[in-house]
């Protein structure tokens, strides 16, 4: 991943933006967590549960308490199944505006997971510091354009109209990563502004998103961050079959694993248990170095 230096500090031009708060988050060489906030009635986890701004406010600061490092506020379902209303541009506003200049006042670096370039411009003027796009800067042709006037990090997420258990899913991806890095440098996005989540299960069968699990060190060659949202995901079921709100112990082995493979964030919406889980596996690795 890309790490500033005080070397590279030093060395950067006049014009160059700082480092933002993810670089320093990243920097420490932990892996990190982002917690999930749904403020919306279809999510297929959590549908529901926080749509109300009080209640997403209050469920913000508690992932906080609980060791988010970021919290990821979307106000459409992204849900990776068959199901999800797409939602107006006025609808999608009217759910994360009242929610988000309390949850950035919190102090933890804010994203905004959305396909629209209009409301992850507003929500950057707000405060936010990232932008996580589920479509790889490969659906609303401005976002990128947003991205790189405002300077901040982008999640860039694999993503497929619909599943084909046929594909190659990692070449697929990969193909899919250098599209959108292509977009970025045309948009004037900084290479190491860019974080890459392969999207489990996204366009994807339960078989596939095993895959790019278990070979999400692939990936490395991009010499980028990647990021990891495969929390409740439909593809615990399939190895041990679960309704979404029974899959944590799921979750949790998930996580691990790709964290062992090279995930620096993972994307959660059990928080506590998740930075209590790699907090332990960190514990053991590093008395296991020290023998």
């Amino acid at each position: 991943m890309s790490l500033s230096s005080p070397t590279a500090m030093s060395a950067r031009p006049a014009d160059a933006r700082p480092p933002s708060p993810l670089d320093r988050l990243l920097g420490e060489r932990r892996p990190l967590v982002m917690g999930i906030l749904n403020i919306t009635p279809d999510s297929f986890s959590d549908g529901g549960r926080y749509d109300a701004p009080d209640i997403a406010i209050a469920h913000a600061r508690r992932m906080i308490e609980d060791g988010a490092d970021i919290v990821d506020v979307g106000g459409e379902s992204t849900r990776p199944y068959d199901g999800a209303t797409r939602v107006s541009l006025d609808d999608e506003l009217a759910r994360v505006m009242p929610v988000l200049p309390a949850a950035i006042g919190l102090g933890a670096l804010v994203s905004i997971d959305t396909m629209k370039a209009e409301v992850a411009a507003r929500a950057l003027v707000l405060g936010a510091g990232i932008v996580n796009d589920v479509w790889g800067l490969q659906r609303d042709p401005d976002m990128a354009r947003v991205v790189a006037d405002h300077g901040v990090p982008v999640i860039v997420m694999h993503n497929r109209d619909c599943t084909d258990a046929t594909v190659d899913i990692m070449a697929d991806v990969a193909a899919f990563f250098a599209r959108s890095l292509e977009i970025a440098e045309r948009a004037g996005i900084r290479h190491d502004r860019i974080v890459l989540d392969p999207g489990i299960g996204f366009g994807k069968t339960a078989e596939q998103s095993i895959t790019v699990i278990a070979r999400l060190d692939a990936f490395a060659s991009f010499g980028l961050p990647l990021l990891v949202g495969l929390s409740r995901k439909r593809f615990i079921s399939a190895a041990s079959p679960s309704r979404p709100d029974e899959r944590l112990a799921g979750s949790i082995a998930g996580n691990l694993l790709a964290v062992q493979a090279g995930a620096a964030i993972v994307r959660v919406h059990d928080v506590a248990e998740t930075v209590q889980a790699l907090r332990v596996a960190a514990a053991i690795r590093d008395a296991r170095a020290h023998d």
